[in-house]
């Protein structure tokens, strides 16, 4: 009996999904003109020829860069340098549900852009991301915050996700290092030292400074009020009874976020994560208001 519950709640998911997205293959539909802002890049039809980012000396962003932010009960200190930054652990990834959403940095996510999400390095910054488990690598530009979920060290583009071959599995062992405009990234991975792979120390502020809620995750981005309405339900038959429907103003047209919440601490968002993941989503992050 609970197989066919989970089977018939996978095919509505399933539906529902492709409702907002085509196959991961070609990637969503494009959103409709009120939710994707001037200049956010079309679906490829090829992936693979999507190069990986340059190198280039920014400025920093005045609105992704607080001293110090908190989430879900923790609290995270950017740091002041990025120089020599090398780390190893699990990385994750995120996509339709939240392209064209706004990121850390203030700009609109591009799900097929080489970026990512990391918690404490300045924004921007670019990392070179080596899939440990086959030998992989890409170079991102970091310009959000994430992943706030157990030991994960990066979220990635859905494209950089797909050329590190971590799409399907979902999560993967890598390495992260920083480099700079006219570095040449090493050949392979590097030793990773305690020191390098410290947390960074905590203080208090914030999470609004970052445009991140701390106490919702979102799950889902709609253009239309119904198919949002129909993810709070689909989560709802499968135990998940506190996903609401949230209308936000984008280019001067609605869109509505299904978000699950209020969680009251870094334990409850980690347990919601995986109940998510086993829910089929996969890619649910904390909201951004």
């Amino acid at each position: 009996m609970i197989c066919k519950s989970r089977a018939l709640l996978l095919l509505a998911l399933t539906a529902l999904w492709l409702q907002a997205c085509s196959s991961l293959g070609r990637g969503p539909e494009p959103l409709p003109r009120a939710t994707v802002p001037a200049g956010t890049v079309k679906p490829p039809r090829r992936i693979d020829d999507i190069p990986d980012a340059v190198p280039r000396k920014e400025p920093r962003s005045r609105y992704g860069n607080p001293e110090t932010y908190e989430v879900f009960g923790r609290t995270y200190r950017v740091k002041r340098s990025a120089r020599g930054h090398i780390e190893r652990g699990t990385a994750s990834w995120y996509g339709p549900g939240f392209h064209a959403e706004r990121t850390s940095s203030g700009e609109p996510y591009d799900m097929y852009a080489m970026t990512a999400a990391h918690k404490t390095l300045p924004i921007p910054v670019y990392v070179r991301v080596t899939n440990l488990e086959n030998g992989r690598a890409v170079v991102v530009r970091v310009n959000d915050r994430g992943p706030f979920v157990g030991d994960r060290i990066i979220d990635l583009s859905y494209t950089a996700a797909h050329k590190l071959d971590m799409v399907r599995k979902g999560t993967a062992q890598v390495e992260i290092r920083v480099i700079e405009a006219g570095d040449e990234p090493p050949p392979g991975p590097v030793v990773v030292t305690a020191a390098a792979a410290a947390p960074a120390a905590a203080s208090s502020s914030l999470a609004a400074d970052i445009g991140v809620s701390s106490r919702y995750l979102q799950t889902g981005s709609f253009a239309a009020r119904e198919n949002a309405e129909a993810m709070v339900n689909v989560l709802a038959r499968s135990g998940i009874r506190n996903a609401s429907v949230r209308e936000v103003r984008l280019s001067e047209r609605a869109v509505f976020r299904v978000r699950v919440g209020p969680l009251n601490n870094a334990i409850e968002a980690d347990d919601m994560i995986e109940r998510l993941r086993v829910a089929g989503i996969p890619d649910a992050r904390p909201a951004h208001e």
